[in-house]
Formats: structure tokens, C-alpha cells, sequence
């Protein structure tokens, strides 16, 4: 009868000891999620790695580490988020706790401008059968990557495929429509000098690049007419040529400055200004 009592007593020491292991578990658990919420990343990073070194039951071992990643994302450590974003991948439960996984992959990704990372992924993901019900938020995630790539007509078709989501899919198209064509700059301004300028609002450049090839180029051409090789020859390649080549140079430098104020100004919305999910 006493060595029954032994047993028992065994027992209820072991199921005590395991139930006592696992509160201590979960109060180290929501003590780290509470610093994390605190926005106390560092603090929260090592809490929750002290609770994975604990967890031998790995009951935690996907929320740790998801935690652990944003963590070191919201303080800019994005390889670092990627890894153990990466891990928490590994240890996902379901496929909605894979696809989360993934999806803040990509928009790390999307955040360190590694784009062509996030975009392959993101196509991979859209192939995968698992996430067949999931293609409107891989759509709207790819238009992000496009935005951040500054290929803003692509990301346009990306968010006119979600439905819900017509605000950054004329966001992007207008976007696009304002800004300036550089191969079309650079064109007009063989043809034509200082109508690149003049395309790109710069209309004092331009009339003045305008005004130089005209007169050089008179000049060239009359030496050569009144049969002043030589001064032709000096004027054409010393002065003409100069211009003309300024006027090319200038055109499709003027071009890329415009579109990267656009750019700018348009990131600048997205970051202060509009509401919805973002990288």
C-alpha cells in the first residue's frame, strides 16, 4: 500500500512539476509579447529568446520567432528579420501561419529593396495550391514591390486586380501619367534641341539650348558655304557639336530629375498619407 502511495505521489510531483513548467512558460511567453507591444523591441528580441531556450515543447516556437523577426524589422535589422522570419516558416502549423511567414518575407524585402527576392517569391507563392484563395493579397503585395522598384504602370495592374482596392490603383496610374518619358525627351532632342527641355517644363533652358544650335549652326554652315573649311570645321566641332550634345545631356538629365521629384513626392503620400497596409 505505501509503495502504491509512492507511485502516486510520483506522479502528481511529475504533472505538478510539468503544469508549473509550462505557466512559467506562458507567463515568460506574455511578458515578451507585452514588451513587444510596448514597442520595446531589443528587450522583447531577448525575452523571447530566453522563452525558446525554455520552450522544450516548442509550443511557441513559431509565435517566438515571427516575434523575433519583427522585431528586428521595425528596427531596420532586416537580414536579421528575414532568418528568423525564415525559421518561423519552418515551424509554421498551418498554412495560414506559412503564408504570414512568406508574405513578411516579401515585404522585407520589399523594405531593404531587394526586389527581385520579394517579386520571385511572391510569383512562387501564386503558384503554390495552398494559397489558391490568397491571390488578391499576393496581387496587392507584388504592386507594393512595383511601386518600390518605380515601375509604377506594372503596379497599377497588380492593385486593379483587387477588387477591394481602388485607391492605389489610380494612385499608380496617375502616378504614371505624370511622369516624363526620357526616351521620349531624348528623341525629341535630336530632332528638334531644347525641346526636350522645353517637354519637361525647364522653357528658359530650352529656348536657350534653342537659340545656341541656331546660331552655331548657322555659323557652321555659312563658313562652309563662303568656303572657310577651317572655321567651319572649329565652330562646328568646338561650338555646335557642344551644344547639341549639352542639349541631349540636359534633356534627359532634366527628365530623371522630374521623375524622381514625382517619385518622391508620391512615396512621401504613401508614407504619411495613406492608410492601408504597407511594407
Amino acid at each position: 500500500m505505501i509503495s502504491y502511495f509512492k507511485y502516486i505521489l510520483f506522479f502528481l510531483t511529475l504533472f505538478n512539476a510539468k503544469v508549473f513548467s509550462q505557466i512559467v512558460i506562458d507567463n515568460q511567453y506574455n511578458y515578451s509579447l507585452r514588451l513587444y507591444n510596448a514597442e520595446q523591441y531589443f528587450d522583447a528580441i531577448t525575452e523571447f529568446k530566453r522563452l525558446l531556450f525554455f520552450d522544450k515543447g516548442k509550443k511557441y516556437e513559431y509565435n517566438a520567432n515571427q516575434y523575433i523577426a519583427m522585431s528586428y524589422k521595425m528596427g531596420a535589422k532586416f537580414s536579421d528579420a528575414i532568418r528568423y522570419f525564415t525559421i518561423a516558416e519552418m515551424n509554421a502549423r498551418d498554412n495560414d501561419e506559412l503564408f504570414d511567414s512568406k508574405i513578411e518575407i516579401v515585404r522585407t524585402n520589399i523594405l531593404r529593396r531587394t526586389i527581385s527576392h520579394a517579386i520571385d517569391l511572391l510569383d512562387s507563392m501564386k503558384a503554390d495550391e495552398r494559397f489558391s484563395s490568397k491571390s488578391g493579397e499576393i496581387s496587392y503585395w507584388k504592386g507594393w514591390a512595383y511601386i518600390f522598384n518605380d515601375k509604377w504602370d506594372k503596379a497599377t495592374r497588380e492593385f486593379s486586380k483587387v477588387d477591394s482596392n481602388k485607391t492605389l490603383t489610380e494612385f499608380c496610374n496617375n502616378v504614371q501619367r505624370e511622369k516624363y518619358s526620357v526616351t521620349f525627351a531624348d528623341i525629341i532632342s535630336h530632332i528638334f534641341p531644347g525641346s526636350g527641355q522645353i517637354y519637361t517644363g525647364h522653357y528658359f533652358s530650352g529656348i536657350l539650348s534653342l537659340g545656341w544650335n541656331i546660331l552655331w549652326g548657322y555659323l557652321t554652315i555659312n563658313s562652309f558655304i563662303d568656303n572657310r573649311i577651317f572655321d567651319g570645321l572649329v565652330i562646328g566641332d568646338l561650338l555646335w557639336l557642344r551644344f547639341y550634345n549639352g542639349n541631349l545631356e540636359n534633356s534627359v538629365k532634366y527628365a530623371e530629375v522630374e521623375n524622381l521629384y514625382i517619385t518622391n513626392r508620391a512615396m512621401d503620400f504613401l508614407q504619411n498619407g495613406y492608410l492601408g497596409k504597407k511594407p
